[in-house]
């Protein structure tokens, strides 16, 4: 292309390049969409506090019927708190 052929012709090219991109601007954005998206959420929202078990606070020495009896009655605060644990696990199911 010769320059003075480019002379005529840039002219008549920038407004409709100008036309082109601003035509662009006017297409409307594209709609809103609503997407849902799994977020985690702990299933057990309160833990049963653990028994303070009489057992576990008995002397190393102490005898074989103390312990026994400790244990015996330890057996109900503990079928109590699994209880508790086995609800509150059950809600995640």
């Amino acid at each position: 292309m010769k320059p003075r052929n480019a002379r005529r012709i840039i002219p008549k090219i920038i407004p409709l390049v100008a036309a082109l991109v601003l035509a662009g601007c006017g297409i409307a954005p594209p709609a809103t969409q609503i997407v849902e998206v799994p977020v985690y959420v702990p299933c057990v929202k309160d833990v049963p506090a653990a028994p303070a078990y009489e057992f576990d606070k008995l002397p190393m020495d102490a005898s074989d019927g103390v312990k026994i009896l400790a244990l015996a009655r330890d057996w109900p605060r503990g079928r109590k708190y699994e209880g508790e644990m086995v609800a509150a696990i059950a809600g995640c199911l």
